[in-house]
């Protein structure tokens, strides 16, 4: 995925009868997600304007170009929007986009190496960091919060942690 372009929405399946589709936004502001110009899928191959019709449960309806049926937005259920990065505010300081932090290195306070940040998820209970560790072996995951993760170092390519310890039953 390139750094040019940010995850902004994702769409959630078809709302109502006439193509309209429920957008999940991941917009600090999520009314703006149609302020971005076009959103591009992850492999850019489609692209569309977006007019937010209304608030809904968990998002908001919207008409996308190219979406006229019910089957339609059906079919895009799950697809990622992407907007250009140059479309968005550039974020205040102490402030990141999480596509920022993929790839950025893991540490403790003393510098010992965690791994490598693969991805930001949000399984319902608040944002976690999956990560690859360091010497390999499948995903973990780090609560992302402010005493689990006290600093996040953009230009230093780094994230320091204070993980909780390992539960060795």
């Amino acid at each position: 995925m390139s750094r040019d372009r940010v995850c902004v929405a994702a769409i959630a399946g078809a709302f109502g009868v006439r193509g309209e589709a429920k957008l999940k936004t991941f917009t600090d502001d999520p009314a703006a997600v149609g302020d971005y110009g076009p959103l591009h899928t992850e492999d850019a191959k489609r692209s569309f304007k977006i007019k937010l019709t209304r608030p809904v449960k968990g998002g908001y309806a919207a008409r996308l170009s190219g979406v006229a049926t019910r089957e339609d937005a059906e079919a895009l259920k799950g697809t990622r929007l992407y907007a250009e990065r140059s479309a968005l505010p550039d974020p205040d300081e102490d402030e990141f986009y999480y596509a920022d932090l993929l790839g950025l290195r893991i540490e403790t306070a003393d510098g010992t190496a965690i791994g490598k940040v693969k991805a930001i998820q949000d399984f319902g209970a608040g944002d976690v960091i999956e990560y690859l560790p360091e010497g390999g072996g499948e995903s973990r995951y780090l609560p992302f919060t402010r005493e689990i993760i006290p600093r996040v170092d953009i230009l230093g390519g780094r994230i320091i942690a204070d993980p909780p310890p390992e539960d060795d039953t």
